[in-house]
């Protein structure tokens, strides 16, 4: 069967083979086209740039000749945008229609999401407060605004990866008790490193061919409200075995 063929196969629909219980689960989400629907910071450098040199940069990490720390860098220097020029963009920033009912759903199991992301606190962080959402930490990389110039700087970054600017995986093996289950929702490439150290992971795009293409195991999403679906599904599923 076919790469193709295979990611069509997985649909996004709960397959529960041993019990889970919701309240012992700790749950990553990564932020650009998870939370979003777009890819904010992508989308940041492409209206802004001043020139077309970020293409470049985007093709040769693409194809995986530079790692993600190097492209970021090299295509912010050419971006310009002033902080309030940046919020007034921030404002029209969509978040997935059922990532308020889902953060709702951990709640009530005492759960409190945690967000690992290769964009920048400053922006996911301005983001959430817009829309009303607070008290989530969010690891990201850092950056400072010198007038128009965005300056990035990388506070978790691993130099012998190439595929993310923040290791993610430190977050989710750090603390790590043997009694929680790991659950991880992610789309790219920067994805790919922690989706290989939890337990249950969610994945689309770049990160789900990824999963079928290691034979690792993963659920299948095309929107957050399959994954409401699925904790939903895991309440219920406890219910009747109690």
């Amino acid at each position: 069967m076919s790469l193709t063929n295979r990611i069509q196969s997985f649909e996004p629909k709960p397959q529960i083979h041993s019990p889970i219980i919701l309240s012992n689960c700790r749950v990553f989400f990564d932020f650009d086209n998870t939370m979003t629907v777009s890819d904010v910071l992508y989308d940041i450098i492409q209206r802004f740039s001043i020139n077309d040199e970020w293409m470049a940069l985007e093709k040769a990490w693409q194809e995986q000749k530079i790692g993600t720390k190097e492209c970021l860098e090299g295509q912010l220097k050419n971006v310009r945008i002033t902080k309030s020029t940046m919020h007034k963009y921030l404002k029209k920033v969509e978040l997935d229609g059922h990532f308020h009912r889902l953060l709702t759903l951990l709640a009530r199991e005492g759960i409190k999401p945690v967000i690992l992301s290769d964009n920048f606190t400053y922006i996911i962080e301005w983001i959430l407060r817009d829309h009303g959402i607070k008290d989530l930490k969010v690891y990201g990389n850092s950056l400072r605004f010198w007038r128009d110039h965005i300056i990035p700087s990388f506070p978790y970054d691993n130099p012998f990866c190439l595929s993310c600017a923040h290791c993610k995986k430190i977050h989710l093996t750090k603390d790590k008790h043997e009694d929680k289950v790991i659950v991880y929702v992610g789309d790219g490439r920067s994805d790919f490193c922690p989706a290989k150290v939890s337990d249950i992971v969610f994945a689309k795009d770049n990160l789900l061919r990824f999963m079928v293409r290691e034979g690792l195991p993963c659920v299948a999403y095309k929107n957050l409200g399959d994954v409401y679906n699925y904790f939903q599904e895991v309440l219920t599923h406890g219910r009747k075995n109690h």
